[in-house]
């Protein structure tokens, strides 16, 4: 079975499962336990491949008011380089003097190089209901491209560890209407929110397997959701003003995220519920 048919046979295979209830075939199970089981059986086809595919043609096709492809822009490994780039974002760019993560490079590289706007470099880069993101694509073909590789994120340049330490910051702040911070839901064991678990990132192992595993696609949306994704849902969630797409703040909470998962191995795009 080719990528593309085990991709579409497991989104059919996911619907047909309905409920979790369902799904479920013994109460001794823990509901964590039950929803691991979930994702192993959906694991082979995952439909993330569509959306890779989809971002690897992106990449090299000619777009834009200069006609150019992507095929030059620099992940931070030099021209071109795709493979193991994502392991080592965020970083320092000298040509925009800035901390940039995936999303917010490839917005770069798409303003100097094909020629568009920061505006349509932005455009519905999370994707929905009828509309594809070719945003999300991007991330799923480049994130995949470093797929079993360790995470290598440094914090050498003073830009870096100012993101770091800014990310650290806002992970701490309460605020909002219900007072709630990041540490609120991820500062504790045995916490979650309705079935899904919600990892104790004070620990290094539950850190390192969070950040790991976005981008991912989600069953439940029957889209790929990216990390600058997860960050804004969390905002929302707390009732926090949004989170603009690829914002300093955004950036600086990455950085800090993924430096804590220093030396794991990427298994995104991954699967989630």
């Amino acid at each position: 079975m080719n990528r593309l048919a085990r991709a579409i046979f497991t989104i059919f295979a996911a619907a047909s499962m309905g409920t979790w209830a369902q799904f479920e075939t013994s109460t001794s199970r823990t509901s964590v336990q039950e929803i691991e089981r979930y994702r192993e059986a959906l694991a082979d086809g995952n439909p993330a491949e569509l959306w890779e595919a989809r971002g690897e043609a992106l990449w090299k096709e000619k777009r834009g008011p200069k006609g150019a492809t992507l095929e030059q822009c620099d992940l931070g490994l030099g021209p071109g380089v795709v493979k193991g780039a994502y392991a080592h974002l965020p970083k320092y760019f000298p040509d925009t003097n800035k901390v940039q993560d995936l999303e917010s490079r490839l917005v770069t590289c798409m303003v100097t190089l094909q020629g568009f706007t920061p505006e349509q470099a932005k455009t519905n880069p999370f994707g929905g209901p009828g509309q594809k993101s070719d945003m999300a694509a991007l991330v799923a073909f480049v994130t995949a491209s470093s797929r079993g590789m360790a995470m290598n994120v440094t914090t050498n340049h003073p830009k870096e560890q100012e993101a770091y330490e800014i990310g650290k910051r806002i992970f701490f702040h309460r605020g909002g209407p219900h007072d709630f911070s990041c540490v609120s839901c991820h500062g504790a064991d045995n916490q979650r929110i309705r079935l899904q678990e919600l990892p104790n990132l004070f620990k290094t192992a539950d850190a390192q397997r969070a950040y790991t595993g976005w981008p991912a696609y989600r069953v439940s949306e029957g889209e790929l959701r990216s990390f600058q994704w997860r960050l804004f849902e969390c905002f929302r969630q707390q009732r926090f003003p949004a989170l603009d797409f690829t914002s300093d703040a955004s950036i600086a909470l990455t950085t800090f995220l993924a430096k804590n998962s220093h030396g794991r191995v990427l298994k995104a795009p991954a699967l989630k519920r």
